[in-house]
């Protein structure tokens, strides 16, 4: 490969890391109603981080958090928490859109 196609190569690979960067944290959302359920980053200073323990997603308190052993995300006899292992409906993993590319790096899992 001549110089310029490597220095083509370079520049491409860190257009891409830095666009990959701009995205956020994979997000958790309920896969029959699509309504989100946090951040899995691990910060714990994100408002919507399932880390943050005073956050509406990450708290023990929260409807909305699966930190909540009683709540129906959280709970380990919900069919819609990811702490039944029998779950049918656990919330689904999301990876985050690459702004200005449209895509997702990584399928939900």
């Amino acid at each position: 490969m001549n110089k310029e196609g490597t220095s083509f190569l370079v520049g491409l690979l860190l257009a891409l890391a830095f666009e990959l960067s701009l995205a956020g944290p994979p997000a958790l959302i309920d896969p029959a109603t699509g309504k989100f359920l946090g951040n899995l980053g691990g910060n714990q200073y994100d408002a919507n981080s399932t880390s943050n323990p005073y956050g509406r997603y990450g708290s023990e308190y929260s409807a909305d958090s699966v930190n909540n052993p009683y709540g129906q995300y959280g709970s380990r006899y919900s069919n819609d928490s990811p702490n039944n292992p029998y779950a049918t409906n656990a919330p689904a993993i999301v990876a985050p859109t690459v702004p200005g590319l449209g895509i997702q790096p990584l399928p939900g899992f």
